[in-house]
């Protein structure tokens, strides 16, 4: 299981990184893209994703991802329940997401790809 917490403490060491509470949700942008953000109840966490792998994504793993609520369906974004969440996919996932929002040769400094 994953808490709000452990992903705060990966998020705070990618750059360009800020968190906001928007509407009693947390959420990760960089600039104003959002790339992490938490149900209110902290129960689930949505994250950037590729929309033309979101279904890939889901159909391997549904009792862990889900699509997003309709109204974002249209954006780049896949959710996930974070109790059948563990770390090491938690950081994949947070990480990847960062990716796609920053350019491209500081993906490369601090990812190496």
């Amino acid at each position: 299981m994953v808490t709000v917490a452990e992903v705060r403490a990966l998020a705070r060491t990618l750059p360009r990184t800020t968190e906001h509470l928007i509407r009693d949700r947390v959420k990760f942008r960089v600039g104003s893209i959002v790339y992490v953000a938490f149900s209110r109840d902290e129960s689930t966490m949505g994250f950037g994703y590729p929309k033309e792998e979101r279904a890939a994504l889901i159909a391997a793993e549904p009792d862990l991802f889900l699509l997003p609520p309709t109204a974002d369906l249209r954006f780049n974004w896949v959710c996930c329940h974070l109790d059948r969440l563990d770390h090491g996919h938690m950081t994949e996932l947070v990480s990847e997401a960062w990716r796609m929002v920053v350019p491209r040769f500081l993906a490369r400094q601090r990812l190496g790809q």
